[in-house]
C-alpha cells in the first residue's frame, strides 16, 4: 500500500531506498508535522531531559542533533559540480550522486526535500550543472530548472536515409561514421525482432537497419556509442509502432503484406509525398502499382533510384538530370523499373507516413504528379488523367 510508505526516513536504512519512486512525493495522510517536525519535537524532549541532568550532559550536543536532525548544507552552495541523473534512478539515487559529487549533505535531506516538492517526479535524466554543498531543496530547484540541464540533443529528420543519420549523428557526437556503419550490420543486435524481416512477395529478404531509425530528437548521453545511440532509434521505433499497432493493423487490412513490406511502401509515401495530407494516397499508388493492375508491376518511383546511387556512393540526382540508362535499369535491385517491391525502406519514415502505409485511403490511382508549392499532388487512375495533371503543373511553373 502507498500509504504504508513512510518518506520521512525515522530508521536510516539503506534498504528503503527502492521504495522511493521519484514519482511518489505525497505524504501520509493524517500526518500534518511531517518527519522535519517530529524530529524537532524529538531533540527538544532530549535538550529538555539533558538540561534536567545538567549543563554537563551538553557535550553529547552534537552527537544528539546528528541522530535526531537531517544533516544538510545551508544556502544556494558554491563553485560548480556536474552530476547525472540516470534513466530510471530513484530519488535516492539521484540523492547518492549528489553526495558524492559533495552537492547535498546527505541523501536523506534529498529525498525530504523531494517528498516535499510535488514537483519532484518531473527530474528528467541527463546531465547537470549544480553547485556543492547546496541545501537539498536548492539542489532539487536546480535539478528542476531545463536551464542548468546540460543538453546534447540531435534532431533527426523524417526521411533521412541511414547514412544521412550516420553522419548527423557523427556531427553531433564527433562518433566516426564508420562506427555507425559497423553496429548497423547487425539490425537484431540492434534490438529489431526477426519477425520484421518477414515477406510475402516471394523477394528475397535483406536485412537492412533502413527504416528502424526513427526520426526523432534525442538526448546523447555523455559516454554513448554507436551502438548505444542506434539502439535507442530502434527502441523509439519498435515503441511507436507498437503504440500504432502497426504490425497488427498491416496484417488485418492489408491482407498478403507483411509489415516489412509495409515499412517499405512508407518510406516510399515519405520521399515521394510532397505535403503530408497525401501520404497515405501515396502508398495506395505504391500498392496499386506492385499488386494492381499496372501494366509492369514495378513501383516507377525515381526516388528508388536515388537511393541506390546514394548506397553505392554516387551522387544523387532530380529525375530531369537521371539518364535512360538509369531510368531504365532492370540489372539494380532498387530499379524503379523491376518487378514488385524493392528490397529494403529506403529511408527513415515518420508516423504519419508509416500510419498511411498501413491504412491507406481507397483508390485506384495509379499516377501522381505536383500542382502546387505547397507539395500537394493530383492522383489519378488512367495514363490520359495524368497527362492533364501535369499540364496543370506547368501551368503552375511546378514541372
Amino acid at each position: 500500500m502507498i500509504d504504508d510508505l513512510d518518506l520521512g526516513f525515522d530508521e536510516p536504512e539503506r534498504g528503503e531506498k527502492g521504495r522511493h519512486r521519484r514519482g511518489f512525493v505525497e505524504r501520509r495522510a493524517g500526518r500534518s508535522g511531517g518527519g522535519r517536525g517530529k524530529t524537532i519535537f524529538a531533540l527538544l524532549m532530549a535538550l529538555v531531559l539533558l538540561g534536567g541532568i545538567g549543563g554537563g550532559a551538553f557535550y553529547g550536543f552534537d552527537r544528539i542533533q546528528n541522530y535526531f536532525v537531517t544533516p544538510d548544507y545551508d544556502g544556494a552552495g558554491s563553485g560548480e559540480a556536474m552530476v547525472e541523473v540516470k534513466q530510471g534512478a530513484l530519488i535516492a539515487d539521484i540523492g547518492d550522486t549528489l553526495v558524492t559529487a559533495d552537492v547535498v549533505k546527505s541523501t536523506k535531506a534529498f529525498i525530504e526535500a523531494a517528498e516535499a516538492n510535488a514537483l519532484s517526479k518531473n527530474i528528467q535524466p541527463g546531465l547537470y550543472k549544480v553547485r556543492k554543498q547546496m541545501s537539498a531543496e536548492k539542489a532539487l530547484a536546480m535539478l528542476l530548472d531545463r536551464k542548468n540541464k546540460v543538453t546534447n540533443q540531435v534532431t533527426i529528420p523524417e526521411g533521412r536515409t541511414a547514412k544521412q543519420t550516420y553522419k548527423l549523428l557523427s556531427e553531433k557526437t564527433k562518433i566516426p561514421v564508420k562506427e555507425f556503419e559497423a553496429a548497423a550490420k547487425d539490425p537484431e543486435a540492434l534490438g529489431v525482432p526477426d519477425f520484421w524481416f518477414t515477406r510475402k512477395d516471394g523477394k528475397k529478404v535483406v536485412k537492412s537497419i533502413e527504416g528502424f531509425l526513427y526520426p526523432d530528437t534525442y538526448e546523447i548521453a555523455p559516454k554513448a556509442t554507436a551502438e548505444s545511440i542506434l539502439k535507442d532509434m530502434v527502441d523509439n521505433f519498435l515503441t511507436v509502432a507498437g503504440k500504432m499497432k502497426f504490425p497488427e493493423t498491416v496484417e488485418e487490412k492489408l491482407g498478403g503484406v507483411t509489415p516489412y513490406e509495409a515499412l517499405i511502401v512508407a518510406s516510399l509515401a515519405q520521399a515521394e509525398a510532397g505535403n503530408k495530407d497525401d501520404l497515405g494516397k501515396v502508398a495506395r499508388v505504391a500498392y496499386n502499382r506492385v499488386y494492381g493492375e499496372f501494366p509492369c508491376n514495378c513501383l516507377e518511383m525515381d526516388v528508388t533510384v536515388n537511393y541506390y546511387l546514394e548506397l553505392t556512393g554516387q551522387k544523387t540526382k532530380t529525375s530531369a538530370e537521371m539518364n535512360q540508362s538509369e531510368l531504365l535499369d532492370t540489372k539494380s535491385p532498387y530499379s524503379r523499373k523491376l518487378k514488385g517491391l524493392i528490397p529494403t525502406p529506403i529511408n527513415n519514415p515518420g508516423k504519419e507516413a508509416m500510419a498511411g502505409a498501413m491504412s491507406p485511403p481507397p483508390g485506384k490511382w495509379l499516377y501522381f504528379v505536383a500542382i502546387d508549392k505547397q507539395g500537394h499532388s493530383a492522383f489519378a487512375e488512367t495514363y490520359a488523367d495524368q497527362q492533364r495533371n501535369e499540364d496543370r503543373a506547368r501551368k503552375a511553373g511546378i514541372i
